[in-house]
């Protein structure tokens, strides 16, 4: 084993304990995998930062901005509704539907972006149906999974094991080359968790049932234990506040009030306005305020800013319902708030909401929650105006909204542009299946027609995209480089042809798989992809077979992440609402990955012989 192979596998050991430790973000630790190779020689720059002209990230990019599209057109929501009405009262029936449209639209779209539309979906169907909501949660993280099997596009690891493929000479695969495998895993998750969901209909999804409900600005206060803070008050002529930014007022650090909307005189008549950081305030306005203080201290805030009580009908703000609005949003595995308390995020004039209410393990919590250090699986209960709470739903790379409101009923706007975005859709999908024009084109085609149409904006598009997800895949990509230049891919492959090489190629299959999922467990399955498809390629040269079997079991088997919480961001993203433990995972998963092998084992080499 030569130095050079031993210090890009003690890199790789050195990244693969980042990505578990997740002290060091994964794209900073994919950009640093780049400069370290560079800088010892090992790659030269052009080597290492190939990744950024790879074709493939184009696509990537380009289809978080078509499902952005596709979300903000109401589109996806809309089969939300029609998945509601088709399933009535039964749950078998919503379990198959729900599994098949998922799986359907994980084809085209992040995944991760689907099952955050589908959350409340399955809140409200679990409410409905009186079902705990964790019998539903699994099959939606399942199936979100199964949709990286179904078209070429549906996941990065695909187009990942593609290019490698492609690198070594061989064609790639057609737009539809997984999607017989997808079809029949699908069949076969569909038919397993009919049995699993049984297991698991207890815990705490059952207890906890009742938080999940798509519930009434009244049980939100109740929950967050919001009665009695709710104040409004005329600002007087005189008052200091009059000409001031609300950040420089800092009234919330000073009295603890919070000022939450802003009712003002325009045009002979009183209209609500948001009240952002930058809101001036201005003589005659009436705030709308979240006050903890008491009621000496309200008579001191009152006293010192020249401020007149007035009547506030209705508890805590319901009665405005048709202009402030109130939602409830979770933090995601890789949100960039986690660790920062809602100060040092700047929630207020980052969102143009404001943080009223925290529940961390099921509680409310009460204090000073600025200065509170935000965790995963928090659950922030925010109040502001209704457009700016739904623009929280594009806000994916850090949190989701899970529920609104029933309020939000009688304020939700029409959604004109959908027709325009399925067009869009059926145009790249199109173009894709002729293979004429490359999937990248294809799909900048069908961005730049989403714009024309306004379904999606520059703004949005941009903010649509998952950076962290690009830089990730374009800093891995290295590493296969690496391992090819100084003898690790050839060394992984010996050892494979040691352990089961003379059993057959169908054995090698099936070590591949396993060595695909154990390796799945900890990094993501990108990476995953990354590292596996050069061996998986030189491991078919070396039994002097086709590539394309070990290539598809490789792409079958990162998308397999079905045996812990942490596998993958859409597991994680179930695991709070559907009240979940770590074991819950490994006793449904573990059964369902081995029955993939088995059934992908078996019918890869079919689709594509040996």
């Amino acid at each position: 084993m030569s130095h050079q192979l031993i210090w890009v596998l003690t890199l790789l050991l050195v990244a693969i304990f980042l990505f578990i430790t997740n002290k060091v973000r994964m794209d900073v630790v994919a950009l640093l995998v780049i400069i370290a190779f560079v800088l010892s020689g090992t790659l030269t720059l052009s080597e290492a930062s190939a990744g950024f002209s790879d074709p493939n990230v184009i696509l990537i990019a380009a289809l978080f901005v078509i499902g952005e599209g596709l979300v903000r057109t109401g589109v996806a929501y809309q089969v939300g509704e029609w998945l509601m009405r088709v399933a009535g009262q039964s749950e078998t029936r919503m379990l198959i539907l729900l599994m098949v449209t998922v799986a359907s639209l994980g084809a085209v779209m992040s995944s991760s972006g689907v099952v955050a539309i589908f959350i409340p979906v399955v809140l409200r169907v679990s409410l409905r149906m009186k079902t705990s909501p964790s019998r539903m949660m699994m099959p939606l993280s399942f199936a979100a999974l199964i949709s990286g099997m179904m078209t070429l596009v549906a996941t990065p690891p695909n187009m990942v094991v593609n290019s490698e493929l492609v690198r070594d000479g061989a064609e790639g695969f057609g737009f539809f080359a997984v999607t017989p495998v997808g079809i029949v895993v699908l069949i076969m998750g569909v038919g397993y968790m009919l049995l699993a969901r049984y297991w698991l209909g207890s815990g705490e999804g059952d207890r906890n049932r009742e938080q999940w409900k798509r519930r009434t600005f009244r049980d939100l206060i109740r929950d967050y234990k919001l009665t009695g803070r709710a104040r409004r008050l005329a600002v007087r002529p005189g008052s200091p506040l009059v000409g001031q930014r609300l950040d420089d007022l800092r009234l919330r650090d000073r009295y603890g009030a919070n000022v939450v909307g802003i009712e003002r005189w325009r045009k002979f008549r009183r209209v609500m306005i948001s009240a952002g950081g930058n809101t001036e305030l201005h003589q005659r306005d009436v705030l709308l305020i979240d006050m903890t203080a008491s009621e000496m201290g309200l008579r001191q805030f009152c006293s010192e800013q020249h401020l007149e009580p007035l009547i506030l009908r209705g508890e805590y703000f319901s009665d405005q319902a048709r202009d402030v609005g109130m939602a409830e949003v979770s933090l995601i595995p890789d949100s960039e708030l986690i660790g920062k308390t809602l100060r040092q995020v700047g929630f207020r004039s980052r969102y143009g909401v404001n943080v009223v209410g925290i529940r961390r393990n099921a509680q409310a919590m009460t204090g000073k929650l600025t200065d509170e250090e935000l965790s995963l699986g928090d659950i922030l209960l925010v109040i502001g105006d209704w457009k700016l709470i739904r623009q929280l739903q594009i806000k994916k790379n850090n949190f989701i909204l899970l529920n609104l409101p029933a309020e939000v009923d009688d304020v939700a706007p029409a959604v004109s542009q959908a027709p325009h975005a399925l067009l869009c859709l059926v145009l790249m999908v199109a173009m894709m299946l002729t293979e004429e024009i490359p999937n990248p084109v294809a799909a900048l085609i069908a961005c730049v027609l989403m714009g024309k149409f306004r379904c999606i904006d520059m703004e949005s598009a941009y903010r649509a995209i998952h950076w962290p997800s690009l830089i990730l895949i374009v800093g891995m990509m290295p590493f296969a480089l690496a391992l090819q230049k100084t003898g690790g891919v050839d060394l992984v492959v010996r050892l494979l042809m040691d352990i089961s090489g003379g059993a057959g190629p169908h054995v090698m299959l099936v070590s591949l798989f396993i060595l695909c999922a154990t390796i799945g467990l900890f990094i993501s399955n990108t990476a995953t992809a990354v590292l596996m498809a050069p061996i998986a390629v030189a491991a078919a040269r070396e039994m002097g077979v086709s590539p394309y079997p070990f290539a598809m079991i490789t792409a079958i088997a990162a998308s397999s992440a079905f045996m812990t919480p942490v596998s993958s961001p859409v597991n994680t993203l179930v695991l709070t609402p559907g009240g979940y433990k770590f074991s819950d995972f490994i006793r449904i998963g573990v059964p369902f990955t081995l029955m993939v092998m088995a059934v992908s084992v078996v019918l890869v080499p079919m689709l594509y012989p040996f």
